[in-house]
């Protein structure tokens, strides 16, 4: 087991990661994620790249992914499991769009964090609402 701020940084590190490319976006929010939420007070910042690093080789090995997010899972509070859940549909929405991959993931860790299907639809529908684009070129 992992403390629940590594296991939080494991989330939203795999939500960046999902697609196979990390984007500068992704890793604003997420250092931002780290420096602000309250989540995150007393989480040594300096060990930030040690634990991406940690979970980033997980993902080499053979069912890495399932590992991480076992690992995850293991070391939440129940409690936690929503804020596991939020924070990587941040990350996920932060560009204004879902890949496969980053939808398949997140599918895959509700699940395994037994988040129910109402709390995870109105998690996702406030991160799409914090970073939804607006273009006045086409009205949308």
């Amino acid at each position: 087991m992992i403390s629940y701020n590594a296991a939080l940084v494991y989330s939203v590190v795999l939500a960046a990661a999902a697609d196979g490319r990390v984007e500068e976006d992704e890793l604003k929010t997420i250092k931002s994620m780290t420096l602000g939420l309250p989540i995150f007070v007393g989480f040594d910042d300096a060990k930030f790249f040690e634990t991406a690093a940690a979970c980033t080789d997980l993902l080499t090995e053979e069912d890495g992914l399932d590992a991480a997010i076992e690992i995850i899972r293991q070391s939440l509070p129940t409690k936690l499991c929503p804020t596991a859940y939020a924070l990587a549909c941040d990350v996920v929405a932060v560009n204004g769009f879902a890949t496969q991959e980053e939808l398949r993931f997140l599918e895959m860790l509700r699940h395994e964090l037994a988040v129910d299907r109402l709390t995870a639809a109105a998690i996702e529908r406030g991160s799409a609402a914090r970073y939804a684009r607006y273009r006045d070129d086409d009205g949308s």
